[in-house]
This record gives structure tokens, C-alpha cells and sequence, in this order.
């Protein structure tokens, strides 16, 4: 499979900030200042499921999650990684890798549905998309 016919979704697109390409996925910061918050799009046509992600991307999405969830992990007071591939609302295949922490707004329930939105600051913004994008070292570009 190749990137080829690969387009973001909207709502993607408008829901986080690119923050790097990695050999697989899109790499976008959430905006929502609550929770460091990545999600990764793999950048391959029409992919809902992660079952229909051919096998060698299939690892490549692995390592590329572990990765981001390595970087998230490092943020300040992170004490647990969420890893989520829902697609109830938006079918494009995108993985959700959060940070949390006993007492974060959510916890310990998901903070998927959770009403409202915090929007960084413009300085915390460009600082955590540098450290993300630092901590994915070599696999982004």
C-alpha cells in the first residue's frame, strides 16, 4: 500500500495540529491543552479498521505507536497511556494516545465525550509540539 489517494479527514485536520510525519502516520497534537494528546492517521486510502491495514503497516503502525506513546509518557505528570482506535464518529483510521493521571478532568472514566475544550496557550503550544516532535527523534520527518 502507498499514500497514494490518502487525503485527511476534515475534521481531522481541524482537530490537532501537525506535528510530524513519521514512515507510516500523520503525527497531530489534539487541541485540547487538558491531556497531552497525539493521534496518529496512517497516511493510507481509505483505512477504517486496523485489520485493513496490510501487514508490514500493521507493524509499522506498532512501532510508530509506541513510539508516541514513549513521547507522551515523558510529558510532565503522565502516569498512564491510553491507546484507542474507536472510529464510531469518524471512520478514517486514526489512533488516539493520550496522557493521564489520577485526577485528570476525566479520570478515571474516558475523556472521549468529555464537554468542552482547553486551547493552549501559544507558547505551551509551539513547546510541546517541539518536545513531541524531538522525543519521536528519528522516526519523524
Amino acid at each position: 500500500m502507498s499514500a497514494i489517494g490518502f487525503a485527511l479527514e476534515d475534521r481531522l485536520a481541524r482537530g490537532g495540529e501537525q506535528i510530524a510525519a513519521l514512515p507510516l502516520c500523520l503525527v497531530l497534537l489534539k487541541h485540547d491543552a487538558r491531556w497531552p494528546w497525539i493521534i496518529l492517521v496512517p497516511q493510507r486510502a481509505d483505512l477504517a479498521e486496523l485489520h485493513d491495514l496490510s501487514p508490514v503497516d500493521a507493524a509499522q503502525l506498532m512501532l510508530e505507536v509506541r513510539a508516541a506513546s514513549a513521547a507522551i509518557a515523558a510529558e510532565d505528570g503522565v502516569e498512564k497511556i491510553n491507546v484507542a482506535a474507536l472510529g464510531n464518529i469518524l471512520r478514517q483510521l486514526h489512533i488516539h494516545v493520550v496522557g493521564r493521571w489520577l485526577g485528570d478532568p476525566a479520570w478515571p472514566d474516558p475523556m472521549f465525550g468529555l464537554p468542552g475544550k482547553i486551547a493552549y496557550e501559544p507558547d505551551a503550544l509551539i513547546s510541546r509540539m517541539a518536545r513531541l516532535r524531538d522525543r519521536l527523534g528519528p522516526l519523524a520527518h
